[in-house]
């Protein structure tokens, strides 16, 4: 019998074995290869918007953040570029054409951001659980560690600007 996590649950509790998948190798791979593709073609959406609430910013301070978790999705992008090359021997392109929505003010913005961050995790997590290189792992570690320190600057941005 192949073990599972779930197995030793009550039978109404019991996950079924079909929703182990975005857990289980190479079931959960396509899945993966899609959300990387997902995250690199919002590329140019993600640096109209983080320039536009560059441009917003208060003061030099909230500039800086926000520049800082910019060019980390920069290089967010570069790795999940990397890893889905990696993995397919396929070039991603970059997106031309963007479906960008200017916020309707800087909090806007910020609130959006941060459900963005947040976001990001749910999907980064299931490319993790795809991922069978150390190298790929550590990578997908280090995108969603820093997915959640944006969310707390997000968090501190919010506070500190818009919930007065």
């Amino acid at each position: 019998m192949e073990y599972y996590p779930f197995y030793n649950l009550r039978n109404d509790q019991e996950l079924m074995l079909s929703q182990l998948d975005i857990y289980t190798y190479p079931q959960n791979l396509n899945n993966a290869l899609e959300l990387i593709k997902g995250a690199v073609e919002g590329e140019r959406e993600d640096e109209l918007f983080y320039n536009y609430l560059i441009s917003l910013a208060p003061t030099h301070e909230v500039k800086e953040i926000i520049v800082g978790i910019r060019d980390d999705e920069m290089k967010h992008n570069k790795m999940f570029r990397t890893i889905y090359y990696q993995l397919t021997n396929q070039v991603l392109t970059q997106a031309l054409m963007s479906n960008f929505v200017t916020p309707k003010s800087f909090c806007e913005g910020i609130t959006r951001a941060l459900k963005g961050e947040l976001a990001a995790v749910q999907r980064y997590r299931q490319i993790l659980f795809a991922m069978q290189n150390r190298i790929h792992i550590n990578m997908i570690t280090e995108i969603i560690t820093d997915e959640l320190r944006h969310a707390n600057l997000y968090n501190y941005l919010y506070s500190e600007n818009c919930h007065r």
